[in-house]
């Protein structure tokens, strides 16, 4: 269910702002999105995992947090990250 070690570094790669990233809003969202596309599938196979339904809910409420804020503090970015992801926002 969660993602390896390897697909996470590569989204650290690819969505840091500078060498070392692994803190800014864009690189939280990506990982965010990755578990949160895994833990999709998954309930879509055991729909009475509610432990796991719940972790989700969590998940999807701290990548709302952290896209409002981005959103509040720089809009550019904020358009250009949801595009990059696909997000419906």
């Amino acid at each position: 269910m969660s993602i390896s070690k390897a697909r996470k570094n590569e989204l650290i790669k690819e969505y840091a702002t500078h060498e070392g990233d692994t803190g800014s809003v864009e690189v939280q969202v990506a990982v965010l999105t990755e578990d949160i596309n895994n833990l999709t599938e998954h309930m879509r196979q055991h729909k009475h995992d509610h432990h796991s339904y719940v972790g989700l809910l969590k998940k999807i409420g701290h990548r709302r947090n952290l896209l409002r804020y981005l959103q509040n503090t720089d809009l550019e970015r904020y358009r250009a990250l949801i595009a990059k992801l696909g997000l419906r926002r």
